[in-house]
Order: structure tokens, then sequence, then C-alpha cells
């Protein structure tokens, strides 16, 4: 059993920025405004991206995915929210990875809100689940909860047709499905439900905007999952051996300062691969299910 060979990334013929290269504030359309956190790694991309979302002239924004807590970021997206004339309505995080949230609880009190997300540690704090409505002035903003990243991740619907996809899905390369927070079988049934909503936009947590096929590309994730899987059954035909071995073998062509976190994204689809009987755990060692 061989695995088959990698899905083709959409991405890679469009006209991207480069890595690196994102400006600090832009305007992405009518009611969204991305400011860059100054947090770039390789795991973050350029940096996270906070959106302000509002209509102008309305008097309120929701601010997304606020980020670190850093002085200068804070300044950039104040001064966005006093070119709109506007309030802060409310904070919302995407997810609890500190990241997209560690400014969160200092922000709202700053700007005298609460913050809202599915689950919040700090608080004030107001729960958001699937289908709730996040209220803003002349745009529909709902909730669609799309767990896999985190247990806890939800994404932003906006009335437009874009999609704030938080974690879920990055402007460049492939989301991490960290386990045992990161769920792979949640992870892609969140895949099918967006994809099925047909998004004309994805607005991510990291990287540029995605907006010349978000369809492409949110098959390509599928395609990418699936690929790792088969590529880590192929591995097991030579023997049982763990989780960091697999990682050795499957992603060689991958930085090594990446690798742990593609350990905890093999952990992940090594979990989903013994729910559906094709391997088994014993100690730390991954054995294939054969016959």
């Amino acid at each position: 059993m061989s695995a088959p060979a990698p899905p083709t990334d959409p991405r890679g013929s469009w006209d991207l920025p480069e890595p690196g290269s994102l400006p600090r504030t832009e305007r992405l359309d009518e009611v969204v405004t991305r400011v860059l956190a100054p947090n770039p790694s390789p795991m973050t991309l350029d940096g996270t991206n906070t959106y302000v979302l509002g209509v102008p002239g309305s008097g309120e924004v929701l601010v997304v995915d606020p980020g670190p807590d850093d002085p200068g970021h804070l300044a950039r997206v104040e001064a966005v929210v006093r070119e709109r004339d506007a309030q802060v309505r409310s904070v919302v995080v995407t997810h609890h990875h500190l990241d997209h949230s560690e400014a969160a609880a200092t922000w709202a009190r700053r700007f005298g809100t609460d913050v809202a997300a599915a689950r919040v540690a700090s608080s004030p704090a107001s729960t958001l689940g699937e289908g709730d409505r996040v209220g803003l002035a002349g745009v529909d903003v709902e909730v669609v909860a799309t767990p896999g990243h985190t247990l806890d991740h939800l994404s932003l619907r906006l009335g437009t047709g874009a999609l704030l996809t938080g974690d879920h899905v990055l402007g460049r390369g492939t989301s991490v499905v960290a386990h045992p927070d990161g769920d792979l079988a949640a992870y892609l049934t969140s895949l099918r439900r967006v994809l099925e909503l047909g998004p004309n936009a994805l607005y991510p947590g990291h990287g540029p905007a995605l907006t010349e096929d978000p369809s492409a590309v949110l098959r390509f994730y599928a395609e990418h999952r699936e690929y790792r899987q088969q590529q880590l059954l192929a591995s097991l035909r030579d023997g049982p051996t763990t989780p960091g071995q697999l990682v050795a073998r499957m992603y060689a062509d991958v930085p090594e300062h990446l690798w742990s976190a593609a350990e905890a994204s093999t952990r992940a689809a090594v979990d989903l691969l013994v729910a559906r009987d094709r391997v088994r755990i014993v100690g730390d060692t991954v054995h294939l299910i054969t016959g």
C-alpha cells in the first residue's frame, strides 16, 4: 500500500502577498478592516489578524480576536474605531489560544464592553454558539460552530457572504489540529459545514484574505487531511511505530522546528483512525489493523 500523491494547493497559483508583507492595517471590504498584530512566528505567520467589523456611519463595531496585549496593536485598532466614529459593541474571540485571546479581557474593559466567545476563562463574557447572532448595526453576523482546531472554535459568517475563519482555515498552509484539544473528526465535519455555506471570502486568523476561490481552498483542506491519513497508514505497513517516528517519515520535507506541531496533528489523526478501527495503540506505539 503506497500513500497517494499530495493534493495541489490552489493558492499556489494565486496572486497573494508574500510572507511578511501584509500591511499593518488594511480595509478588506465595506465592512471588514484587518489590523495585523506584531507577533509573527512560524505558527502565526505574519501575525494574528485582528478584525474590526462595522458599517461606516453605523456608530458601532465589533473587534474580533484582539490577539496579544500589545500597546501599539491596541493603538492601531483604536485608530480604526475612531476613523469609523464608532463604539466597540463587543470583543469577540474565535477560540481560547492566547495568540487570539490574550488581550480580550483587558481590551473589553478599556472599551467598556464584554467578551463574547464559545468559552472564555475571564469575566465578563457572553457565550456564543451555533446559529447565534452577534448584534451589529447594518450587517448580519452569525456564529458558525467550527470545532476541530480546538473544541471551542467558532467562525463568524457575515451577511456579505464572507466568513471569518479564525484558525479553522489559514491564509497559507494548513491548520494544526492539536491533540488532545484538537479533534480531527470534528474538524472534518466543520470543514464540510463551511463548504456547504459557500462563503465568497475567507478572512483567516493568520495570513492573507482568500477571495479568489474559497471553496477550492476548503476542498484542498479536506483532501490534505485525507492524504495525511493515507500516508500514515502506508507508513505503518513497515511496522508499528510511535507518533514521533511517524512525523519523521511523513514530514521529512518540513523544517524540524515544526515537527512538534506536526506530531500534535498526527496524534489527532491516529485518534480518528483508532475510532475507525484502522489502527490500535499499545503504549505509545501505533499498530496497523490488518485483515
